[in-house]
């Protein structure tokens, strides 16, 4: 297998592997332990356009810092590549959280994909709940097909 083939390989099993990473992340380490960084994300607590929770993107961001670094002083390791997945699973991220979802800035506001509806419905679920006990939906790119069906059921009820 080229080395090519095999470094895009590296790359993509590592983007999927974020969505397990950031599931369980939010689930036990942004609903647990530092819940006092997450907790503004779900009660407004701060003023202006930053949160609190703004901090778990430089937390996430060193390990694929991290993995570039190291992969490119040894001459493009697998490191690289795992750093290059993890930067691009956080750059999806943003996009479909803070731009898509949260509507930070004002950009793709308007979707009829049943995919980006399913999104959206998961993640206003998530935030149904107030505190850091009796959450649902913790992914991001991966959404339960039970949102899929309530967006079809909405669809046929038009």
């Amino acid at each position: 297998m080229s080395t090519i083939l095999i470094n895009i390989i590296i790359t993509l099993a590592t983007f999927l592997a974020m969505e397990g990473v950031a599931w369980l992340a939010h689930r036990f380490v942004m609903h647990g332990f530092l819940w006092y960084l997450h907790k503004d994300h779900h009660k407004k607590e701060t003023d202006g356009f930053l949160e609190h929770n703004d901090f778990f993107f430089i937390i996430f961001a060193v390990p694929g810092i991290l993995g570039l670094l190291f992969g490119m002083q040894n001459d493009f390791n697998f490191l690289f590549w795992i750093g290059l997945g993890i930067t691009i699973y956080g750059f999806a991220y943003f996009l479909v959280h803070d731009i898509f979802i949260h509507q930070r800035f004002k950009m793709f506001r308007n979707s009829d994909n049943a995919y980006f509806k399913a999104i959206r419905r998961a993640h206003k679920m998530h935030h149904k709940h107030l505190g850091k006990a009796h959450g649902e939906s913790f992914g991001m790119l991966w959404v339960p097909f039970k949102y899929f069906k309530n967006n079809s059921k909405n669809l046929l009820d038009n």
